[in-house]
């Protein structure tokens, strides 16, 4: 296989498998189940925990939690439940949780995703450190020959400069824990020229910049890139584009969430992709996935979340799960 290939030749290839077998030689992840009031956010947690990535803390309303189990057939008997009266209760009590040091890990449920991303940041009581927040698809695209992070199409909703330089760094960390040494991250635009008309071009000019003055680091960035040259060595080799990136990137980098939401959801729809969805920048990594997705995201998810916490417990210092510098 080679490093830089035409999408349109290219076989599937098993990137979610990959991801799991890596996981089996992990210990699993005490993790917080918030709210898991839906029969789908529910199995997750459960096929997680035999796949043994992670060891659930369910919170939320007990007997509302054990109906949904005897009415899907799932076995919960050896899972601790937190009791919590509501979304918002469970999600205070999972941060909590984290903060007591009783688990490592989050993970949605089927409560909305504000009602949890707010306890996440609350000031005083959340899990923010100095770095921005930020999420992050990992998707296993048939077509590709590798892991594609697409970031932030969650979160962020126009990012500043600022804001981009951390959604980088938070990526470039994530890509590390996934074994990628050096990643190639493709700041996309629709244009391979920097122009004041389009403004990401600029931000993606500056990014450059900023990783060759060691300002975001562990990567190689470039350019604004237009989504096809990321992607496809063909299509920048007709454009003459002379790039360590262009056709081989690991990480795609968004000018703004509706771009961002676009692309990851045509992946997934459109191309097959198998996705995993991890929050990063805060104290740890919390598994944020869809209320629609299906247990095999879920699944992904938990093991991206397993791979990115052991990572940083072996370094101490990864930023898309650093646990000092709290902003309060």
């Amino acid at each position: 296989m080679t490093n830089r290939t035409d999408l349109s030749t290219q076989a599937p290839t098993h990137a979610y498998d990959d991801l799991l077998d890596r996981c089996r030689a992990l210990d699993p992840l005490a993790t917080s189940v918030v709210f898991p009031c839906e029969a789908t956010a529910l199995a997750g947690a459960v096929e997680a925990a035999h796949a043994r990535l992670i060891m659930p803390t369910l919170v939320g309303p007990r007997q509302r939690i054990a109906k949904i189990a005897q009415e899907a057939g799932l076995d919960i008997a050896s899972f601790e439940i937190d009791d919590a009266p509501d979304a918002h209760a469970a999600a205070a009590k999972a941060v909590e949780g984290v903060k007591a040091g009783r688990t490592e890990v989050l993970m949605k449920g089927s409560l909305h995703t504000d009602e949890l991303m707010a306890a996440v940041v609350a000031a005083g009581t959340g899990l923010r450190t100095s770095r921005r927040i930020s999420h992050a698809f990992v998707l296993a695209v048939p077509n590709y020959p590798k892991p594609l992070i697409v970031t932030d199409a969650v979160v962020n909703i126009a990012p500043a400069l600022e804001d981009k330089r951390d959604i980088c760094q938070n990526a470039i960390d994530l890509a590390h824990s996934l074994g990628q040494t050096t990643p190639k991250v493709a700041i996309l635009s629709a244009v391979e020229e920097v122009t004041t008309r389009i403004p990401s071009t600029i931000d993606a000019a500056a990014l450059c910049k900023m990783a060759d003055r060691g300002q975001i680091t562990g990567a190689i960035l470039d350019r604004p890139l237009a989504m096809d040259n990321a992607i496809s060595f063909d299509a920048a080799k007709t454009k003459g584009l002379i790039s360590a990136v262009a056709g081989d990137a690991d990480i795609l980098v968004v000018p703004n969430i509706e771009a961002g939401n676009i692309l990851a959801k045509q992946f997934i729809f459109l191309a097959n992709a198998d996705a995993a969805g991890v929050v990063l920048g805060a104290r740890v990594p919390v598994i944020l996935t869809s209320r629609a997705d299906s247990v095999r995201t879920r699944m992904a998810s938990c093991g991206v979340a397993l791979l990115l916490a052991h990572a940083c417990r072996s370094t101490r210092v990864v930023g898309a799960c650093r646990t000092s510098s709290l902003d309060g």
